[in-house]
């Protein structure tokens, strides 16, 4: 009878490795400003093309757990949501390690304002009633999947996809382009797709500044069309898409969709999950400060600021530089060979192309607009060529925090593999 209770924990260790989803709609429920063209200013929103959504994965690797959660939003929730989620995620179910972003839609609410007179309180109330919402409805989401985890199997895979996306910066030829469109495949010990979460790089932008309804954009189109494959939850990951454009030759928002959900589709279904012999989960998060290259305090930068977007909008952005700018870089090593790096910015394609290349991992994810937004950081070789995303105007981190923020993930990754001695 030892030897049968001995020999027990190893004949289960493959079922270790658990998984699960939950969605939440999070669209909001009255007009507010919306995120990401600033032509629009304080504009108010006039409706919904369609719904904005929060879908979050929790995975259980042993006695570690790992929330990740993909939003149809223009870019992860602002520090204090943040914050406010990962506490009461903590509370509720002990997870502490968690993947927040946003899709990068510029059809979604402005996130940056606050409770506070001059940053959105009495102007924009309805904005904040918003934030608390959202808070809920992530912090839900996170609870019910985690309340139905399951054994599960799992695989990774990638293609190259030319033809989806462009650089839309440089003119220098050749213009880098992240094509890998990576997807994790979750299924559950019976063979049915728990969830599928497909990553890949190219900016939500193909509805026009004028529609100022809500929409998950493309991103949207894609989730439904492998949802309704798959009859499983599909999430998305935004890669490193701060100078990646959609190839408007595949069509509009449904059409480019459709398109890249038939190779998410495909790609898929090419994958053969299976048990997790070992599962493991390491993680490193960190917050880096940077000198700002553009001085918000100064009355005449300000003043050109809130005139190009709206006040309230820029006193925020004011406080969150005070000191420098500070973006976040979260990484994991999953099961010791897939890595997971979050980096809180929209961060240039040849940041996430030579991150893989040096890995040397089975497969790399690379989540921008995560756990955090910080604006572009252009690579070194973009701000000496100038032009939107490279220049401080929209880029105010320090000219190589990219790069330095890239050379440690690659650190941490082989700390984490044991090449390194920390």
């Amino acid at each position: 009878m030892r030897y049968l209770l001995f020999l027990l924990p190893l004949t289960l260790y493959g079922q270790l490795f658990q998984a699960s989803t939950a969605r939440r709609e999070i669209t909001p429920k009255e007009p507010v400003p919306m995120w990401g063209y600033g032509s629009r200013h304080d504009m108010l929103s006039e409706g919904v093309m369609d719904p904005l959504y929060a879908v979050a994965l929790v995975l259980r690797t042993g006695d570690q757990k790992l929330a990740i959660v993909g939003m149809d939003l223009g870019r992860a929730p602002a520090e204090g949501s943040l914050q406010r989620i990962r506490q009461r995620v903590k509370q509720q179910t002990g997870i502490e390690n968690s993947f927040i972003a946003g899709s990068h839609t510029h059809h979604g609410p402005v996130m940056e304002l606050t409770d506070k007179e001059g940053r959105g309180k009495g102007r924009f109330d309805a904005t904040i009633r918003y934030y608390a919402q959202m808070e809920d409805a992530v912090v839900e989401a996170i609870v019910e999947a985690n309340s139905k985890l399951a054994p599960a199997r799992m695989a990774t895979g990638s293609v190259q996809l030319p033809g989806f996306n462009v650089n839309r910066h440089t003119k220098l030829e050749p213009k880098p382009s992240d094509r890998e469109l990576a997807v994790l495949r979750i299924d559950g010990l019976d063979g049915k797709p728990i969830v599928i979460l497909a990553n890949f790089a190219a900016h939500p932008t193909t509805l026009p500044d004028k529609t100022m309804k809500f929409s998950a954009d493309w991103v949207g189109q894609m989730k439904n069309w492998v949802g309704a494959q798959a009859g499983a939850p599909v999430m998305f990951m935004q890669g490193a898409s701060g100078d990646q454009s959609v190839n408007r030759e595949k069509g509009g928002y449904k059409e480019y969709g459709e398109a890249i959900g038939a190779e998410v589709w495909k790609l898929a279904q090419s994958l053969q999950p299976e048990d997790v012999e070992k599962p493991t989960l390491i993680l490193k998060e960190e917050r880096f400060p940077f000198k700002a290259r553009v001085d918000l305090s100064n009355p005449m930068v300000h003043g050109m600021y809130a005139k190009a977007f709206f006040p309230e909008l820029i006193a925020n952005f004011e406080d969150e530089y005070v000191g420098g700018v500070q973006p976040r870089l979260t990484v994991a090593l999953l099961n010791g060979d897939i890595a997971l790096v979050g980096a809180s910015g929209e961060f240039f394609s040849n940041h996430a192309i030579r991150l893989k290349e040096r890995a040397r991992v089975k497969q790399l994810f690379f989540f921008g607009y995560c756990n955090g937004y910080h604006q572009y950081f252009p690579t070194i070789e973009a701000v000496a060529e100038g032009g939107y995303g490279a220049d401080p105007t929209v880029s105010p981190v320090a000219v190589g925090a990219g790069e330095q923020l890239m050379n440690m993930a690659l650190v941490w990754i082989y700390q984490m593999l044991g090449r390194i001695r920390q």
